[in-house]
């Protein structure tokens, strides 16, 4: 499995904004403009404390085995694995929607005047630290389910 790289999350963060930002420029000349819903920020903070509840939970456990503890319970390697690629791809969707609101947030910035808008770019800046937070807590629990390297090279050969 191959690890996230910030570079893809910010490039796609990134993409996500200027498409978005081009998006609500036109979809404001044409009509009205959608709004921000509310519950955004929320579900993308939620997949964020799931997934730090997650990786605290495995980082304790490991640690708990790794120091020999009576009636430690180990972590299932299923398990972890799983729980890194519910990460990854909460991480991956979370650049590609902080992106959308960040764009959308940008375009608002132009009518801060109006409560309305003030509003929507309010749960857009929201929805942007919410994706990040959810972007963070995916490269913690990649980190704690990380490998040991193998250090099988280093090793002289058994004569």
């Amino acid at each position: 499995m191959k690890q996230l790289r910030l570079k893809v999350l910010a490039g796609l963060f990134v993409v996500a904004g200027i498409i978005s930002w081009g998006a609500a420029r036109l979809w404001d000349s044409v009509g009205t403009l959608p709004s921000v819903p509310i519950a955004a920020p929320i579900v993308l903070a939620a997949i964020a404390a799931v997934l730090t509840a997650t990786a605290l939970s495995i980082r304790s456990r490991l640690r708990a085995q790794r120091d020999r503890r009576p009636g430690a319970k180990g972590v299932e390697p299923l398990m972890a694995a799983r729980a890194v690629v519910f990460g990854q791809a909460s991480a991956l969707v979370a650049a590609l929607v902080a992106g959308m609101y960040g764009g959308v947030g940008v375009f608002l910035l132009a009518s801060l005047d109006v409560p309305a808008r003030r509003d929507q770019a309010l749960y857009a800046a929201f929805s942007v630290l919410a994706g990040i937070g959810v972007i963070a807590a995916a490269l913690f629990l990649e980190r704690v389910c990380r490998l040991p390297e193998d250090d099988d090279e280093s090793r002289a050969p058994a004569a």
